[in-house]
């Protein structure tokens, strides 16, 4: 039987109008609602705030963010788990 492959494109579509929890490469970290996503995982965040130690803590509440994709090192889709702490305070 053979393993069918799934583009994760459509699961990051599929997050649209959702809150989401993105590092990038920079370590830089943003917990916000997903407003737009292209194919190259450009992204709009609304209501977004900046944390930081791995989610621990709030750095800013900076509303509206892009992050363009290629500075996209992971993204959750359970940000109460990833930000825990930043999202509790």
């Amino acid at each position: 039987m053979t393993k069918q492959l799934v583009n994760p494109l459509k699961y990051l579509k599929d997050a649209v109008k959702t809150k989401i929890y993105v590092k990038l490469k920079d370590g830089s970290e943003y917990v916000g609602t997903l407003v737009a996503t292209d194919n190259t995982m450009n992204l709009i965040l609304e209501d977004a705030i900046e944390v930081a130690d791995n989610g621990k803590r709030v750095v800013a509440r900076v509303g509206k963010v892009l992050i363009k994709g290629s500075m996209v090192e992971f993204i959750s889709f359970n940000p109460e788990l990833a930000a825990e702490r930043a999202l509790v305070g």
